[in-house]
């Protein structure tokens, strides 16, 4: 092993950098920075402006691109990379017939999400005809903190990576429920380990209740997370308890199986 290499990763010879700093291009991108100018994508990316200005002419070839007034923005193209996933991933397609079972015997809206850092990232969702929030959509990201299925993977991760994850985040506020002190998050957390599910009051949107389990493989490995959302007004946190658990618990030992 090379010094400064860490033993499970790849050598730097063995990657191709200009793929890695073209996602990271793409990457630059998000809701609250939808276009840029070639200055900014450098700044966001640690590239040169030079540098940045090529990757950006080459996304644009490619269709994943847009340029005009000196501003870049992604296409609609760029969602072909997500839909590969959702469908050619094992987990999206076994999940959703289950998704599907679940949540028209409750009425209420399933989800099916994985974590991707330090977000909860929905990769399989029925909706039982009630639009209860527009973030139960496959491909949408959401903070793990402040959620059912993201508290659901977090209470799983070794416990050093927990450590890790509760000193870095920057808890928003994103309603007056949302916990953002890192001593109740890690209570939270803890509480949903101990008792195999996690109950959300709507830190996440107003109105929005959730519950989620933990999703096993065959190898007893967590995968991913699945939950029950509800509108505030139609049931209380207590019967959610009581009336969705249950047969979430089946649908859990269902996926398990099959994962």
């Amino acid at each position: 092993m090379e010094q400064g290499i860490p033993p499970d990763a790849p050598h730097p010879r063995d990657l191709v950098a200009g793929l890695e700093k073209g996602l990271q291009v793409i990457e630059a991108f998000d809701q609250e920075r939808s276009r840029l100018t070639i200055a900014e994508v450098a700044v966001r990316t640690g590239l040169t402006r030079a540098a940045a200005r090529r990757y950006l002419i080459t996304l644009t070839h490619l269709g994943y691109m847009r340029h005009e007034n000196k501003l870049f923005s992604l296409t609609p193209a760029v969602l072909r990379l997500g839909q590969s996933y959702l469908h050619s991933a094992r987990l999206p397609r076994i999940a959703q017939p289950l998704l599907y079972r679940l949540a028209y015997s409750l009425g209420e809206a399933a989800s099916c999400g994985v974590l991707d850092d330090r977000e909860l990232v929905c990769v399989a969702a029925v909706s039982a005809g009630r639009l209860v929030s527009t973030t139960l959509q496959p491909g949408t990201r959401v903070p793990a903190y402040c959620t059912a299925n993201g508290r659901v993977l977090l209470a799983h991760l070794p416990t050093d990576e927990v450590e890790k994850y509760l000193a870095s985040v920057e808890p928003e506020r994103i309603t007056a429920h949302t916990i953002v002190h890192r001593e109740r998050l890690a209570l939270e957390i803890a509480r949903t380990r101990e008792q195999g599910y996690a109950l959300v009051d709507q830190e996440l949107e107003l109105g929005l209740r959730a519950i989620a389990v933990p999703l096993r493989n065959f190898r007893g490995e967590i995968v991913a997370a699945l939950n029950v959302s509800v509108h505030e007004g139609r049931m209380p946190l207590e019967a959610m308890v009581e009336r969705c658990l249950p047969a979430m618990v089946k649908i859990q030992a269902e996926l398990s199986a099959l994962l």
